[in-house]
């Protein structure tokens, strides 16, 4: 393993994921990205936060709260200490 610090990204990139987004959501979407590579960096296993694909087992794309009716879809990548921001439902408000 590296000894590179936990980042997060974009994927493919910023534009593709929340461009057309008003600026509150980009910065909830960017505060949550940047939390988990913070937990990760503290050593906490962020494959297991949110809801993944099986209840309960960690692992794969995770779903994340955003604001009280939207969320934020991240894929933790450990190896790489990375966590990628792949898609962005913003809540109804921001529709």
């Amino acid at each position: 393993m590296s000894d590179e610090e936990w980042r997060w990204a974009y994927d493919p990139d910023r534009d593709h994921v929340v461009t057309g987004l008003p600026d509150v959501v980009v910065a909830m979407v960017e505060k949550a990205a940047g939390d988990l590579a913070e937990l990760g960096k503290l050593g906490i296993d962020v494959t297991d936060i949110g809801e993944g694909p099986s209840h309960g087992r960690p692992g794969g794309m995770r779903r994340l709260p955003l604001s009280p009716n939207g969320w934020v879809y991240v894929l933790p990548l450990p190896r790489r200490r990375l966590v990628v921001v792949v898609r962005v439902i913003p809540p109804f408000e921001f529709l």
